[in-house]
């Protein structure tokens, strides 16, 4: 099929003005690949309908990891280490349909916690990594620190009286992740603020503690 000049000048202002209304919807999934899944659609002969439901498909999909990426930042994890990186062959004691159970997160829904006990080196760490970042997967709002760290934290609130703010925060929080490290005897009573808070607040907590700390 030939095009004439008329007709190019008219897509081509079409398509500025779908530029114009993506940018102005805060659409840029849709402003990216609009013409790509256009000539996609036009090859495939799928109806209007198809290619408008493909588009926001797009959309939605990348929203959806840019949140996700956003939830992994924001959890500060030291590295991100997935379920798949644990080797549970290598680690026969780890009860692995324990840990898948873990992993779909209705404890967390309901607002209980975990304690994973085990030797040092035997990957309780890497495992409550990957079992947070499932949950930030899930789209939880999920906080990775270590004891020292969080009872710094709170210490450098309390001098500033900013506490009250930083413990709402962490209510907001639905999982904290405490990495004990050398300090399971840690005793600071400011830490314990994080989970004063109401019933239908609380915050659940998944915490590896090495058994020979």
């Amino acid at each position: 099929m030939t095009t004439t000049p008329a007709r190019n000048a008219q897509t081509a202002a079409l398509e500025a003005l779908i530029e114009a209304h993506a940018i102005e919807l805060k659409l840029p999934t849709v402003r990216r690949r609009f013409r790509a899944l256009a000539a996609e659609a036009l090859r495939e002969q799928q109806t209007p309908t198809a290619y408008l439901g493909a588009l926001l498909e797009a959309e939605m999909a990348e929203r959806a990891e840019r949140r996700e990426r956003r939830r992994l930042i924001d959890a500060r994890f030291p590295q991100i280490k997935r379920l798949d990186d644990f080797h549970f062959a290598d680690n026969p004691t780890v009860p692995q349909a324990t840990i898948a159970a873990l992993a779909e997160g209705s404890w967390i829904t309901d607002r209980e916690s975990v304690i994973l006990v085990g030797d040092s080196g035997t990957g309780k760490t890497m495992l409550a990594t990957a079992l947070a970042v499932c949950a930030c997967q899930q789209g939880r709002r999920v906080r990775f620190t270590t004891l020292a760290g969080l009872a710094n934290e709170l210490q450098e609130a309390q001098s500033r009286r900013e506490l009250a703010r930083v413990v709402a925060r962490y209510a907001r929080t639905e999982l904290v992740v405490v990495d004990l490290g050398r300090h399971r005897d840690y005793a600071e009573p400011v830490v314990c603020r994080i989970f004063e808070v109401p019933a239908d607040r609380a915050v659940s907590a998944l915490v590896p503690v090495p058994v020979s700390a």
